[in-house]
C-alpha cells in the first residue's frame, strides 16, 4: 500500500464492483438466499448501481422471471446494460428510491443494499416501497454500521478519532444499520430476520481501497479534525507488519 495520503477517490462504478467481488462477496451471497427467489418472481434491485447483483438474480427467477434494476445515476445504468445486455429478463429503469418507477403490488422480492446511508430520507424510501410490493413479499435490507469500524494501529486513539470523523463527518446516515429494523417495522413491514455480519480486511491496500482510510485521513486532516503529523504516521504505519480492519454489516429481511 502507498504511504501517501489524499489518493483521489476511484471510478464509482469501479469502486462498486470491486468491493462486491471482495468484502461484499459472503454478505451478498446471504442476502439472496434469506430473500428465498423463485422462478417466475419480479425481484426489484433499488438503488442497483452498476448492476453487480443483477446476473444472480436473473439466474434466480429464470427465463420467466423479471429483475428490475433501479438507479438515478445514467453513468450506473450504463455499466449495468453493459453487464447484462444477453439477460431479457433484466430492466433498467432511471428514478430515485424515494420516488420508485414501479407500479403498485408487482413485486415479489426486493432488496436495498448499501444505499439507505446515503438517500435524504431513509424512512421515506422504505414507505415507498412498501406500496410496490405484493402482499406475503419479502424485502431484504443491508447497511453498515459505521461506528463499528476498528482499525487496528499502535496509535490507537489515531484509530478512534478516524472512526468518529467518519461517522460524523463522511457518511451521511453513518448508524443506519442499527435502525433497519425499527424503520421497516414503521414503514409497514413485518421483520423476520436480522443478521449481523463483519468483513475482515487483512490487506491494508484492499482495505484502503474500500474504506478510503488515506483519502479519508486527507480530508480530517485538511479540516483540523487530526493532527497532520499524528495521522500521517498512523496511515503509514498500517502497511508495516499485520493489519487488521472490520466493520459490521446489518442485514434485515422483512415481508410485506
Amino acid at each position: 500500500m502507498s504511504t501517501t495520503l489524499g489518493v483521489s477517490r476511484p471510478d464509482q462504478a469501479s469502486y462498486m464492483l470491486r468491493a462486491a467481488d471482495g468484502a461484499g462477496r459472503g454478505y451478498k451471497q446471504q442476502l439472496i438466499d434469506l430473500l428465498n427467489i423463485s422462478p417466475g418472481q419480479t425481484v426489484l434491485d433499488a438503488g442497483c448501481g452498476p448492476g453487480a447483483d443483477l446476473p444472480t438474480l436473473a439466474e434466480r427467477v429464470g427465463e420467466l422471471g423479471t429483475v428490475i434494476g433501479v438507479d438515478r445515476d445514467p453513468v450506473m445504468l450504463a455499466r449495468a446494460r453493459e453487464r447484462t445486455s444477453e439477460l431479457p429478463g433484466v430492466e433498467l429503469r432511471e428514478g430515485d428510491v424515494h420516488t420508485l418507477p414501479v407500479d403498485p403490488g408487482s413485486v415479489d422480492r426486493a432488496k436495498i443494499d448499501r444505499v439507505l446511508m446515503h438517500v435524504a430520507q431513509p424512512g421515506d424510501v422504505l414507505a415507498q416501497l412498501h406500496p410496490v410490493t405484493r402482499p406475503g413479499a419479502v424485502v431484504g435490507l443491508v447497511e453498515p454500521d459505521w461506528d463499528t469500524l476498528v482499525v487496528d494501529a499502535e496509535d490507537l486513539e489515531t484509530s478512534r478519532a478516524f472512526t468518529r470523523y467518519t461517522t460524523h463527518e463522511v457518511v451521511r446516515h453513518a448508524t443506519i444499520g442499527r435502525s433497519l429494523a425499527r424503520l421497516a417495522h414503521t414503514a409497514g413491514f413485518r421483520v423476520e430476520t436480522v443478521v449481523a455480519t463483519t468483513p475482515v480486511f487483512r490487506d491494508a491496500e484492499e482495505a484502503d481501497h474500500t474504506l478510503g482510510l488515506g483519502r479519508n485521513m486527507q480530508q480530517a486532516i485538511a479540516e483540523g479534525r487530526i493532527d497532520r503529523n499524528r495521522g500521517q504516521r498512523w496511515f503509514a504505519s498500517l502497511s508495516e507488519g499485520p493489519f487488521y480492519a472490520s466493520f459490521t454489516l446489518v442485514t434485515v429481511v422483512c415481508s410485506r
